[in-house]
């Protein structure tokens, strides 16, 4: 059977990506990257001390650096942030870097996921659930645009989500010789 590709995972926060990416690298024996951590790691400094100090455009100038290096490395899983479709270079990166994955959930989930996280510095404007009813709107046909297949992850386990994504993506490799 041919080499499975990159697998990268996008989405909004709370689908799961960090997670459930975790769960596919072990499973494959990959490399796990989760962009955000990446860019905190460089930068010796969290999220929302770099959207305090250099704005949303700066975390996101730093966010397309991210996936310029991630995207092309080979055999490894990548969860990004849920902003990193928001250019069309990110989204250009990431179809040619991989297999691209829409961890789908809804509003509500993302509410219960998120309702005690303060690091997201998104959330801290206003009220939670209509900004994130905005991103959705806005983000969701570019998650759609940009994936290869789309996974729902509301009211489902990681490890269910992960092996759904392991078979799915083991028939578009495959799909003369994969198990049913």
């Amino acid at each position: 059977m041919p080499a499975l590709p990159n697998l990268i995972l996008i989405g909004p926060m709370g689908a799961g990506k960090s997670t459930i990416g975790r769960l596919l690298a072990a499973e494959l024996s990959r490399d796990f990257f989760d962009s955000d951590h990446e860019i905190q790691d460089r930068c010796g400094a969290d999220i929302p001390w770099i959207f305090d100090v250099e704005g949303e455009a700066g975390f996101r100038e730093r966010e397309t650096q991210m996936i310029h290096e991630l995207a092309a490395r080979e055999g490894v899983v990548i969860a990004t942030g849920g902003g990193a479709v928001l250019r069309e270079e990110n989204r250009r990166m990431l179809r040619d870097g991989g297999t691209v994955i829409y961890l789908y959930t809804t509003v509500e989930q993302q509410l219960r996921r998120t309702a005690k996280d303060r690091n997201r510095p998104l959330l801290q404007r206003g009220d939670r659930e209509q900004v994130l009813e905005e991103m959705f709107r806005t983000r969701d046909p570019l998650y759609r645009a940009t994936a290869d297949m789309v996974v729902r992850t509301d009211r489902r386990g990681p490890r269910a989500v992960s092996n759904e994504i392991v078979r799915r993506v083991e028939r578009m490799i495959d799909p003369l010789h994969c198990k049913a």
